[in-house]
Parts: C-alpha cells; sequence; structure tokens
C-alpha cells in the first residue's frame, strides 16, 4: 500500500506542477515558455515582466495555497466527524471568516489598509470558534459539532443577508456580492504573505491529527481505548481549520466546494482510512483549484466567470453521485 500511495502523490505532484505551468503560460495573452523562462532568469521583456510577476505568478501562488488547505480541511472534518459530506462551511468557519470580510467591506475599514480585510475575516473565524465551543459544550460528538456548526454558519450567513440588505447603495452590495463569489484576479505578493502563515499553521495542526482520525474510526470509546485524547484533537482540529480556512477566505473569499469533492475523487485510490487521504488531499485540492482558476480564464466570456461559481458546479455532480450510492443502500 505504500507503493501505491506514493504513486498516488507523485501522480498528484506532477499534475499540479503541469497545471501550474499552465496557469502561467495561459490567459488572455499567453506567454512562451521561452519568454517566462527568460523573466525568471532576470532576462525578460519589460511585459512579460509585468504579466508573470504581478498577475500570473501570485494568481498561481495563491491557487495552490487556497486549495491545498480547503482539501486538507475537507478530508480532516470527513474523517473527524465520519460525515463524507463535510467541508469547512459544516463547522460554520466559511461563513464566519466571510463574514468579517465583509464587514471589513461595509464599513469601509478594507479602504484604510489592505491588511485590514484578512485581518477580520481571520478574527471573525477564530471568534466562531469560541461560539462554536460555547454550543458543543463538553460533549466529544460529532453530531453536537455539526449542529453547533450549523447554527454558527446559520448566524454568519444572517450577518451577511443583512448587510446586503442595510448596504447604503447597489454599487456597495455589488462589492459585497462579487467578494463573495469568489477570485483570485487582481490578487499581488502581498496577498501570497497574508495567506501564507496561516495556511501553514492550520495545515500542520490538521496533518497532525493523522492517527488520532484513524482511531475515531472505531468510535469515540475505541479512540479513547487506543489513548487518543479527544479534547486535544478536536482543539488541533477546529484551531486549524479557523485559522487555515480564515487565512484562505480573507484573500480569495468564498470558495466551496473543494473540501467536499477532493476526497471524494481520491479516497478510491487509497486504503480509505482518514490518515491517508490528508496530504493527497491537500495536493488534490491544489491542482483542482489551478484548474478552475485556468478555466475561469479562458473560458470566453465578457466578463471573468468567478472561481467560486466554477467549484460550485463542480460540486453538484459529486453531489449526485453519492446521492445514487446511498439510495442503493436504502
Amino acid at each position: 500500500m505504500t507503493g501505491r500511495r506514493n504513486l498516488l502523490l507523485l501522480t498528484l505532484v506532477a499534475l499540479t506542477f503541469a497545471t501550474a505551468i499552465g496557469s502561467l503560460l495561459l490567459g488572455p495573452v499567453d506567454l512562451p515558455l521561452a519568454g517566462i523562462a527568460a523573466a525568471l532568469g532576470g532576462h525578460g521583456d519589460k511585459v512579460t515582466d509585468i504579466i508573470l510577476f504581478d498577475l500570473r505568478l501570485p494568481r498561481t501562488l495563491l491557487a495552490i495555497i487556497v486549495g491545498a488547505m480547503l482539501g486538507l480541511a475537507g478530508a480532516a472534518l470527513q474523517g473527524y466527524l465520519r460525515n463524507p459530506l463535510a467541508e469547512p462551511s459544516v463547522l460554520g468557519t466559511s461563513n464566519a471568516a466571510a463574514l468579517g470580510a465583509v464587514a471589513a467591506i461595509y464599513f469601509g475599514l478594507a479602504e484604510l489598509h489592505p491588511l485590514v480585510l484578512p485581518i477580520l475575516s481571520i478574527t471573525t473565524a477564530c471568534l466562531s470558534l469560541g461560539l462554536l465551543f460555547a454550543l458543543a459544550g463538553r460533549s466529544e460528538s460529532p453530531l453536537t459539532l455539526i449542529l453547533a456548526g450549523i447554527a454558527v454558519a446559520t448566524l454568519a450567513g444572517a450577518g451577511i443577508s443583512l448587510s446586503l440588505n442595510l448596504s447604503p447603495n447597489p454599487f456597495a452590495a455589488m462589492e459585497i456580492m462579487t467578494w463573495l463569489m469568489g477570485s483570485l484576479e487582481n490578487r499581488s505578493f502581498g496577498h501570497v504573505w497574508i495567506a501564507l502563515p496561516c495556511v501553514a499553521a492550520g495545515m500542520a495542526l490538521l496533518l497532525w491529527n493523522g492517527r488520532a482520525l484513524d482511531a475515531l474510526t472505531l468510535g469515540e470509546d475505541g479512540a479513547q481505548a487506543l489513548g487518543v485524547d479527544l479534547r486535544r484533537t478536536r482543539l488541533r482540529l477546529l484551531f486549524g481549520t479557523a485559522i487555515g480556512v480564515g487565512g484562505a477566505v480573507a484573500v480569495a473569499g468564498s470558495i466551496g466546494f473543494v473540501g467536499l469533492i477532493v476526497p471524494h475523487l481520491l479516497r478510491p485510490f487509497t486504503d480509505r482510512s482518514p490518515s491517508a487521504i490528508l496530504l493527497p488531499s491537500a495536493i488534490g485540492g491544489a491542482a483542482l483549484l489551478l484548474l478552475a482558476d485556468l478555466a475561469v480564464r479562458v473560458i470566453a466570456t465578457s466578463s471573468e466567470l468567478k472561481l467560486g461559481v466554477v467549484t460550485a458546479f463542480l460540486g453538484v455532480p459529486v453531489f449526485l453521485l453519492h446521492l445514487m450510492r446511498e439510495r442503493r443502500l436504502w
């Protein structure tokens, strides 16, 4: 099984690398591979340098960072909650992070400094964690966490709807809606440095839980009998999700379904244990978001498609396939 897992990881890394090269080459203005090589070597022309370093390279790096975080978070939550439809939005993290960003836009705070929006987004994601703990109490039951997460997500969603309802003008509402649909357009290296520390910390905390997630397949009592500290596992999982997803949402907006799609696509190629799917889901999430972001650039439309719209369309077939599979068991 180790050889099979290594082959899967190697294939995913190769796919991610190839897609990243395509992301640098393709767009409204295609760049030749020789031109990119010259620019990376410091000998490119001015136009190529601007397109590569100011537009495409930050966008490509962010697609890798954000996609990896969302894919890993989805795999970790599906393992912990033993729910095949779990993703970061299940715990309300995505909605809470989006609420912070919407508040920054609504009150005009985002205009004060580029860091205000991501800081508020990450802060509200962490505050949602405190509310989640308060609602779930001392219960270690996944069902309790899911119900508490639904309550947090609903509350955050209501706050977003309220801001849209009370927007002082249609332009403010349009700006909020555009951000909520998710995009990597017009991102810079500043956004990369904002997201990278949060995502790195979040991924480290989630990957730490591999052994505990495997033990939880036996249930809470079985995991405790194997020496797993359920409270610490939950803390690492929730903090990792809140910090990592908060940082991802802060720079990319609301991008759903990546955490749902990737683990389902990759699970048949593993031994189906929760730990075996964590790292492949991170790499697969990066590849999927790179492909989706490349699609929004090369599809001919009057205005660029939003990334969240594309990933939502990708998520629908996964829901339908899971529904048809479950129906055969009813």
